[in-house]
């Protein structure tokens, strides 16, 4: 692995709130490590180097030989016979090959491009699913130390008859399942861990700050400006848009097979008894593409439903871009429209309800099984905001890729900022 030391490893004990900025600055250290990523840009590298290597003359050639013939012939003409002869470049086709070796770095920088887009995205992604499996387990830690102090209480007020055996057994079976469930999601956390550390191209169990989701993001409005975005931005269309420019360029070499290939050369005659000069010649020779002109109108036919084809998937990539935007403007509002009920609704109502139905069980007018219900039911709605937020944040990670904006510091040119001052994770009612 290469590149600098990760945010992540700076920063092994602190939170973060995994933050538009973060996000880029992880992205950079993949760009330099991830191996994926790394190829694509030897492949651009390639690319390049195929761009110098274009030839616009051929290697010249050489031509010796010698004649065979009676000796007065020789020595009045010449037996010896050496000479050059060099390709011409004529009719534009060493410009053709290499408007055709750029095109294919053109293409092989969009490629690149749109490789690092889809990656980025996953990164986002994978933050994403780890601040919410740390807010599963600090919901887990929390709930547990609420189970500890709850079933002390209640084997105490049993051993003096003042708690019935069966809210004992609830509340043990209860932090029982609670212990197990809390392992499972620590085991989570680190597998979420692992797939961001394979991403950086880490060791897997490298380690990391604990991660928080961040506030709840505006709302996104399908509209032509989002279309108009997406068309012309997008990564895979701009990468089949230069595949189409290479396709282009194809068909006209593939035409310009029709025309002849041209050489000039010039022969010298010595005579090798003597070894003096006897006579030179230049010559011309051209090349009869006619007799072949059935395989190259197969050639130029070729080339042609190539360039039909990428053209094709470019615009079938750009009617599903449109049912795409579509589909993840609704995605996110419906993730956003579920966080800000559970946030500004549920989890107050419930918190509000759990002080209420414990005030009523302490003073021996609720019975406790309604308590443990309620902390359930809270318990519920503070897990189900986090994971709102996260598959809003999920679906606007895609969004962006789709709307070729680079990263989710541009949430705020489609309306999609988060909120400044919001709370971020309600707290928890014990």
């Amino acid at each position: 692995m290469i590149g600098a030391t990760t945010l992540a490893e700076s920063a092994a004990t602190s939170a973060v709130v995994v933050t538009p900025d973060y996000l880029s600055q992880l992205a950079e250290d993949m760009r330099t490590n991830n191996p994926a990523l790394r190829s694509a840009g030897a492949l651009k590298d390639a690319a390049a180097a195929e761009v110098a290597a274009v030839r616009t003359w051929e290697d010249p050639m050489f031509v010796v030989g010698g004649v065979a013939g009676n000796e007065t012939m020789r020595a009045d003409e010449g037996d010896i016979l050496y000479g050059v002869e060099q390709k011409l470049p004529l009719f534009g086709k060493p410009r053709l090959q290499r408007e055709a070796a750029r095109a294919a770095l053109a293409t092989e920088n969009a490629s690149r491009d749109y490789q690092f887009q889809k990656m980025r995205v996953e990164l986002a992604r994978a933050a994403f699913r780890a601040a919410l499996a740390e807010r599963v387990v600090a919901l887990g830690e929390q709930d547990l130390a609420w189970l500890d102090t709850t079933s002390q209480l209640l084997e105490n007020n049993a051993r003096v008859g003042q708690t019935s055996l069966a809210d004992v057994m609830r509340i043990q079976n209860e932090r029982s399942r609670r212990q197990n469930q809390l392992q499972t999601d620590r085991d989570q956390l680190t597998q979420e861990k692992v797939s961001l550390n394979r991403l950086l191209n880490r060791n897997e169990l490298s380690p990391w700050p604990a991660l928080e989701l961040p506030p709840v993001a505006g709302t996104v409005t399908y509209d032509t400006r989002l279309v108009d975005l997406a068309l012309k931005y997008e990564p895979k269309t701009q990468m089949q848009r230069q595949q189409s420019k290479q396709a282009e360029t194809m068909v006209a070499i593939a035409r310009r097979q029709s025309y002849p290939d041209v050489s000039a050369g010039l022969e010298v005659r010595n005579y090798s008894g003597d070894g003096t000069f006897r006579q030179e010649m230049f010559t011309l020779r051209m090349s009869l593409p006619w007799f072949n002109r059935d395989q190259i109108r197969a050639d130029v036919s070729r080339e042609q439903a190539k360039l039909s084809a990428t053209q094709l998937e470019l615009a079938s990539e750009q009617a599903a871009i449109r049912e795409e935007l579509h589909s993840l403007t609704i995605q996110a509002d419906a993730a956003r429209r579920e966080a800000l009920l559970y946030r500004d609704q549920i989890i107050p109502r419930t918190a509000a309800t759990l002080d209420n139905v414990r005030a009523g069980w302490q003073a021996g007018q609720t019975p406790f099984r309604e308590v443990l219900d309620t902390h359930r039911a809270l318990l519920e709605a503070q897990l189900a905001y986090a994971k709102a937020v996260s598959e809003q944040y999920r679906v606007l990670a895609e969004l962006v890729l789709c709307c070729g904006l680079g990263d989710l510091s541009a949430l705020q040119m489609i309306g999609a900022a988060p909120e400044s001052t919001p709370t971020q994770n309600p707290p928890t009612k014990n």
